[in-house]
C-alpha cells in the first residue's frame, strides 16, 4: 500500500523541520558570547565587596556566577543554564536567572527553583584570599 503525501503532511513536515533547526541553535556554542574561552585558574574575578550579600554577579566572559548567600559565604556556579545552554544574565531575589526560558536557580546551591531546567547549575571552584575572589 502506498501513501500519498497530502498538502497538509508536507506543510507540517516543513514546519517541524524549521522549528527543530531554530531550536538547535540554543547551546550550540555558535554565538559570539559563547565562543570566549573559559577563565583560567587563578584569575581574579572580583573583590568580596563586589558581590552583594544575598545576591551575586554574573561573569559572562568567564561563564561563571559568584554568589554570597550569607555574609562572608561565597559560592560559584557555571553560568550556563542546564536547560538549553543559554548564559544566565542576572541574580535577583535569591535566584540566578536565565533569560531564555525563565529557569531560576538558588544562590545557595545552584538548585533549580523554577524550570524548565532539569538539573542544578554545576558548582565551580573559587578561592577567597583577603578581599580577592579567584577561580581555583
Amino acid at each position: 500500500m502506498t501513501h500519498r503525501s497530502t498538502r497538509r503532511t508536507v506543510i507540517l513536515a516543513t514546519g517541524a523541520s524549521a522549528l527543530l533547526a531554530g531550536c538547535s541553535q540554543y547551546g550550540s556554542g555558535s554565538s559570539s558570547s559563547d565562543a570566549s574561552p573559559k577563565a583560567s585558574s587563578g584569575q581574579e574575578l572580583a573583590t568580596t565587596s563586589d558581590i552583594p550579600v544575598g545576591g551575586g554577579t554574573v561573569f559572562k566572559d568567564q561563564k561563571v556566577v559568584v554568589t554570597q548567600p550569607t555574609k562572608g559565604d561565597f559560592k560559584a556556579f557555571s553560568a550556563i543554564c542546564t536547560h538549553a545552554g543559554c548564559t544566565v544574565n542576572k541574580v535577583a531575589d535569591g535566584t540566578i536567572d536565565c533569560p531564555c526560558h525563565g529557569s531560576r536557580f538558588s544562590v545557595e546551591d545552584g538548585a533549580v527553583k523554577a524550570g524548565p531546567a532539569p538539573r542544578p547549575l554545576p558548582a565551580e571552584k573559587i578561592t577567597v584570599q583577603g578581599n580577592s575572589i579567584r577561580l581555583a
